[in-house]
C-alpha cells in the first residue's frame, strides 16, 4: 500500500500505484480548509487516502478534480465533500453516471474502441467483483479559472486542455510554489494510435511556463519533479514536436537530430514520445 508523503506542513501526497493505475492524491493544508485534488479510481484508494491523512490529523473539507477519467474520479462518493469541476469534466460525469461498470459492458465498449482495454483491465483489478461505482455531481463548476482562499494559501484552478483529455486542469500553489499538472501532458489514449499534437502542446507548455514553480506533480509519475527536472521533461515534449513538424513526421530524421542535439543516445522514453507526436502528425 501506498504510504503518504509530507513534503511540508501544507503539502502532502500519495503516491501512485501503477499496478491499478491509482494516480497520486494530494492534500493543500490551510489555515480554515484543507484542499484535497482528485478522488481516486476507487473507494478503497479514497479511503486509504483519507486514512493516512489522518495519521498527521488532516482532514479534507474540499476536493478539486484536474479532469474526468475514472482513476480520479470513482472515489468521489467516498471522499463525501463538496467538489470543484470544470463544465466540460461535469459533462464528461454525467455521462459516466449512465455506464455500467460490469465485465460485459466494459468489454463491449472495449471492443467498439469506446473504452481502453488498460484501463478496462486496472477497473477489475482495482474494483474486484463487488463492483458499485457512484459518481456524485460536483458541487462547484467553473468555466476557465477558479481560485480559493483556504487561508494562509491560494489555490489557483486553471482549465489548460491538452491531448490527454480537453478537460484537464492544472492547480498551483503559489505560496508552496507547486504546480499539480495532472494527466494533461500525457499523451491522448482515447484514440486507435496513442498520440500527441504538436499545437496542443505548443499552447500547454506556453501556459504552463506562466506558473512559477519548484515543484512539479504529474498524475502517474513516482515522485513530484523538481524545476530542474521538469525542465528537461518539457524540453524533450518541446524538441520532439518542433523535430516533428520540422521533419515531417519522418522518424529515422527526428531521432537522428533530437540525439545529436542532446548529444547522447535517446531513452525508451524519448523514443516513446516521438513516436506518439509521429502518430500525431497530419
Amino acid at each position: 500500500m501506498q504510504t503518504l508523503e509530507k513534503l511540508s506542513d501544507r503539502l502532502f501526497y500519495l503516491p501512485p500505484f501503477q499496478k491499478t493505475d491509482r494516480p497520486i492524491l494530494a492534500a493543500i493544508v490551510g489555515d480554515n480548509q484543507t484542499l484535497l485534488i482528485d478522488a481516486g479510481n476507487s473507494s478503497n484508494h479514497a479511503k486509504h487516502f483519507k486514512e493516512q491523512l489522518a495519521s498527521y490529523h488532516v482532514t479534507g473539507d474540499i476536493l478539486a478534480l484536474t479532469h474526468w477519467h475514472w482513476d480520479h474520479v470513482f472515489g468521489l462518493r467516498e471522499m463525501d465533500m463538496p467538489s470543484i469541476a470544470n463544465i466540460m469534466t461535469y459533462d464528461k460525469l454525467k455521462e459516466l453516471q449512465e455506464l455500467s461498470w460490469e465485465d460485459k459492458e466494459l468489454d463491449k465498449r472495449v471492443e467498439a474502441g469506446i473504452e481502453i482495454s488498460f484501463c478496462a483491465d486496472a477497473i477489475k483489478l482495482e474494483l474486484g467483483s463487488m463492483r458499485e461505482v457512484i459518481i456524485p455531481d460536483p458541487t462547484i463548476i467553473f468555466e476557465k479559472r477558479i481560485k480559493l482562499n483556504i487561508g494562509g494559501v491560494t489555490c489557483i484552478i486553471e482549465h489548460v486542455g491538452g491531448d490527454h483529455s480537453p478537460d484537464s486542469n492544472l492547480i498551483y500553489i503559489p505560496e508552496e510554489k507547486t504546480l499539480f499538472l495532472g494527466d494533461c501532458l500525457y499523451a491522448n489514449m482515447y484514440a486507435e494510435k496513442w498520440h500527441y499534437t504538436i499545437e496542443k502542446m505548443y499552447n500547454l507548455l506556453g501556459k504552463i511556463k506562466d506558473y512559477d514553480a519548484e515543484i512539479y506533480f504529474l498524475s502517474h509519475h513516482p515522485a513530484p519533479l523538481t524545476k530542474d527536472e521538469f525542465a528537461s521533461f518539457a524540453s524533450l515534449l518541446q524538441t520532439s514536436a518542433e523535430l516533428t513538424n520540422k521533419h515531417k513526421g519522418k522518424i529515422e530524421a527526428i531521432t537522428e537530430e533530437m540525439s545529436s542535439r542532446f548529444g547522447r543516445n535517446l531513452t525508451e522514453e524519448d523514443l516513446e514520445i516521438i513516436t506518439y507526436f509521429v502518430n500525431g502528425y497530419a
